[in-house]
């Protein structure tokens, strides 16, 4: 199977695969979804507790007899429990579901708190019962998760720069890693500049763009895996347009996280870790349309990416 088996460094001197597969949605296929990944090679799984799919990628490690320390897990706090005393729990939980005794990397899912309890989308009279508890101090709680060895890394998700500025003033770890909707068509070159002199990695959802068909923003466009100069690149290395624009990702040094339930594409995603050469690299680059596909701000109850591309 052509692929480098790729890796990159984070901040912690721990190394993290390049291509990670992806489990949100289809919680009832991940097992089986999961199981396929790690027979087809890949060894860094990303789930989070809203995803509701950590039993299914517990069992699939479990039966897979791959030894814990080949693998990177990394999974992601959910909005209600933000408050400092729910994060250990909410910790713990995501631990036994995986049935692990440690994560490699543990992601504040959103910047934005719901209300405390044990619903996890909290509703009023149709709308999200928000939370009050300050990010930074959702945070400073996941630093002392990190201390005690259940997490080997932390880091964040879906934040608006403002908000990784602010975080990175106020408290002490810098994030591992920052989890944000990244592809050809949404490049946030500048966001991108910023991230790499702090050394915070990036790992880049959706790296199919609009390819999802829960995004309707992107639905009056054509997909981005079938951009006709994507896959003109594409043709050239014998390679189609999904594992072309997961190796865009990777020549810049960011892990993506592709997701299927199919086997055939379950393989063919991880050979997307190939050699760009740099004048088609240069091509891509030139594709970025600022177009943000997911954006629940409206039902979140909080202006996601304030000052970032794609804000509509």
């Amino acid at each position: 199977m052509a692929t480098l088996n790729t890796k990159f460094k984070l901040n912690t001197g721990a190394e993290i695969p390049a291509i990670g597969f992806g489990t949100w949605q289809d919680a009832h296929a991940q097992e089986d979804a999961v199981t396929e990944a790690l027979k087809a090679g890949y060894r860094h799984i990303d789930t989070a507790r809203i995803y509701g799919t950590e039993p299914a990628v517990g069992a699939a490690i479990k039966k897979s007899g791959i030894p814990r320390d080949q693998l990177f897990i990394t999974t992601k706090l959910w909005n209600h429990s933000h408050h400092p005393d729910d994060v250990e729990a909410a910790l713990d939980a995501s631990l036994k579901d995986l049935d692990t005794d440690y994560l490699d990397l543990y992601l504040m899912h959103w910047p934005s708190p719901f209300a405390r309890g044990s619903a996890m989308m909290p509703k009023e009279n149709g709308k999200m019962k928000v939370g009050e508890t300050d990010y930074v101090d959702t945070y400073k709680a996941m630093e002392k998760a990190l201390k005690s060895g259940k997490t080997k890394a932390i880091g964040i998700s879906n934040f608006s720069r403002a908000e990784v500025e602010r975080l990175l003033k106020e408290t002490s770890v810098v994030p591992a890693a920052h989890q944000m909707e990244l592809h050809p068509y949404l490049q946030q070159k500048e966001f991108i500049q910023f991230h790499n002199e702090k050394g915070i990695h990036v790992t880049q959802y959706s790296p199919f763009g609009n390819q999802n068909e829960i995004y309707s923003s992107g639905k009056d466009i054509g997909k981005l895996i079938e951009d006709p100069t994507i896959l003109e690149i594409a043709k050239k290395y014998n390679k189609n347009g999904a594992q072309t624009v997961l190796a865009w990702g990777i020549a810049h040094g960011r892990t993506v996280i592709p997701k299927s339930k199919t086997p055939s594409r379950i393989q063919s995603n991880l050979e997307g870790d190939f050699q760009l050469e740099p004048a088609d690299l240069k091509t891509l680059d030139g594709l970025d349309k600022k177009l943000r596909f997911n954006d629940p701000s409206g039902s979140f109850g909080w202006n996601f990416y304030a000052d970032l591309d794609g804000k509509k």
